[in-house]
């Protein structure tokens, strides 16, 4: 990838106050080599431009880095590896599971993990009301789910006690979240600003309520 692109990430990092390494860049720019080679043949992304993909893959998938926490992470409907590779670059000591029930996108993710070589990725091929881990995760990552109710409904069995869901939204989602209260306690909405992107963004936290009902889907 050009020198401009490596430049634009830099600076984008620098804005989120995102630490990197030098090493972990050239794995960023690695990754989005390898998205714009695929996309080509696979379709994966509408979003074309490499400049585009900077801002609107790396930068905004790394505008929850912040907020990360816990040691194990799942990505539900990862798609291209969005934003699962870009935290499993930036946080090599946490295992982060890829999630999609999409073959030809878990194929990149297979080959991606590969070509990068990110030993804290494990890829996963299903629908997440169909994946049933032996272990709990601490943090259920998405990014622009359908609505925060769909979310809560194929995902919540897949949390460990005190884990929370982590929703990566456009516009606050003040709607859906009335659909939910009943189940979940809003930790956290969080504006977010991603470098060079002028649309809003909101990272959503929820953790589970203790009651008999969640112990089952809604």
């Amino acid at each position: 990838m050009d020198a401009a692109l490596a430049r634009q990430l830099s600076a984008g990092l620098n804005a989120l106050g995102v630490a990197s390494s030098a090493v972990q860049q050239q794995l960023l720019l690695d990754y989005l080599a390898l998205l714009v080679k695929w996309n080509r043949a696979y379709n994966l992304t509408a979003i074309r431009e490499p400049a585009a993909m900077v801002t609107r893959h790396l930068l905004d998938s790394l505008a929850v880095a912040p907020w990360l926490t816990g040691s194990r992470c799942i990505d539900v409907g990862t798609g291209a590896g969005l934003p699962g590779i870009p935290l499993a670059i930036l946080f090599p000591g946490r295992e982060f599971h890829l999630l999609d029930s999409n073959g030809k996108k878990t194929r990149f993710l297979f080959q991606a993990r590969t070509a990068l070589g990110l030993d804290n990725v494990t890829v996963h091929h299903s629908r997440a009301e169909n994946f049933t881990p032996e272990q709990g995760f601490d943090v259920v990552l998405s990014r622009a789910f359908a609505s925060l109710q769909d979310m809560l409904a194929v995902t919540r069995h897949l949390l460990a006690p005190g884990g929370v869901l982590l929703a990566m939204k456009g516009a606050r989602p003040d709607d859906e979240l009335q659909a939910i209260t009943q189940h979940c306690a809003v930790r956290h909405i969080r504006p977010l600003q991603v470098p060079g992107l002028d649309e809003q963004r909101h990272l959503v936290e929820l953790a589970l309520l203790p009651t008999i009902d969640n112990q089952h889907r809604p």
